[in-house]
């Protein structure tokens, strides 16, 4: 195979929360380059993955919105810096074109001899290795841990072709039997969105999973879900997987086996399997790069926001300090000296007072603005 390929950029950002994507945003108004890594499909981290649709009322500026609004608008800030996101790939063999990287992880941080980092990448689900990255400083804005998909607990079973933990594939499942695994509020709001497809687009038959007949999930949710179960839209399968078929000449799950409420087992066959079990936070990879940690956080100095290693900074979540309120606001402050200290470092003549996006014809250009 041939060697992969080198991405070269000022910063590393890892993690693709609300106060990565505004680090990313502050970073490229400093005039550094940046390239931001998440383990998830999709930007947004907890605020897409967790409460995509629930309200936020406490962002300045804006009175009320969702967590998938507020992702939007970072990622139309940021934009004059990452601009479009890498797409989930089937495979991490790729080149790795534009700034932000979704459905990978940072698999290793290495200093180097000469300054700067060597950070190796992996694709998230199928674990190929990825290009690497040369950096010359990093930012982790990895909240409690990369926040990977929990799974059904069968061996083997998320490497397999027709195996999801998201919907960004659903348009292509026309007509197809879906099961979707789970009962909480993941699962239930899956099969909401697989329901409110059009007739074109919408599986030919979609099944519930789950190990009992109880669900998790809001009041209107829940409603919607039993009453698609009541005219048949949706149907059951109770019982709880213990092991799987594979088909004989392709990577794709054949069928489940499921261990039955009343201890009998079943075979359950699909096209297309959507496991919704909410998600896991892991430390993963991080902990063993050599930084001082605290009850697994990052402490960090409240002046630039640097870990125990020089250039190496750390906001959000992941962060802990005398004081430190786990809010988004909070980790939008941190954003913002993070990126100073950083640019005293990388850059020669980095003014000692900052420039205002009101007035700075500096800042104007970096935002593809016409002058003021």
């Amino acid at each position: 195979m041939a060697d992969r390929p080198v991405i070269e950029t000022d910063v590393v950002v890892v993690g693709a929360g609300p106060a990565g994507l505004f680090q990313a945003f502050q970073l490229g108004l400093l005039g550094m380059s940046v390239v931001l890594v998440d383990a998830l499909p999709e930007a947004g981290g907890q605020c897409t993955a967790l409460y995509a649709d629930k309200p936020i009322y406490d962002v300045p500026g804006i009175p009320v919105c969702t967590g998938r609004e507020l992702t939007e608008r970072l990622l139309q800030q940021a934009h004059p810096f990452l601009g479009a996101p890498l797409a989930p790939q089937p495979s991490a063999d790729t080149t790795a074109p534009g700034r932000l990287w979704l459905n990978h992880l940072v698999a290793s941080l290495d200093a180097l001899p000469e300054g700067g980092f060597l950070l190796g990448t992996a694709h998230a689900t199928t674990q190929a290795t990825g290009p690497s990255l040369r950096a010359r400083g990093v930012v982790l804005a990895t909240g409690a841990g990369a926040f990977l998909p929990r799974g059904l607990g069968l061996a083997g079973l998320d490497g397999l072709a027709n195996v999801h933990h998201h919907l960004s594939d659903a348009e292509q499942w026309a007509g197809q039997h879906v099961v979707v695994a789970g009962g909480g509020e993941e699962a239930l709001s899956a099969v909401a969105h697989l329901l409110a497809l059009p007739p074109a687009l919408a599986p030919g038959r979609l099944t519930l999973m789950h190990r009992r007949a109880q669900w998790q999930a809001e009041p209107e949710l829940l409603a919607l879900v039993q009453e698609a179960i009541t005219q048949g839209r949706v149907h059951l399968a109770l019982g709880l997987p213990t092991a799987f078929a594979q088909e004989a000449e392709a990577p794709r799950l054949a069928h489940l086996n499921l261990l039955t409420p009343d201890s009998t087992t079943a075979e359950l066959a699909c096209d297309q399997l959507v496991i919704r079990l909410g998600l896991s936070p892991k430390l993963g990879p991080l902990q063993h790069w050599g930084l001082a940690l605290e009850r697994k956080q990052l402490p960090v100095d409240t002046a630039q926001f640097q870990t125990s290693l020089a250039h190496v900074h750390a906001i959000g979540d992941a962060v802990t300090y005398p004081g430190k309120l786990r809010l988004i606001v909070s980790g939008f402050h941190e954003a913002t000296l993070a990126a100073h200290g950083l640019a005293r470092h990388l850059i020669g003549g980095h003014p000692a007072q900052p420039l205002y996006t009101t007035t700075s014809a500096v800042l104007h250009d970096r935002l593809g603005l016409a002058a003021p």
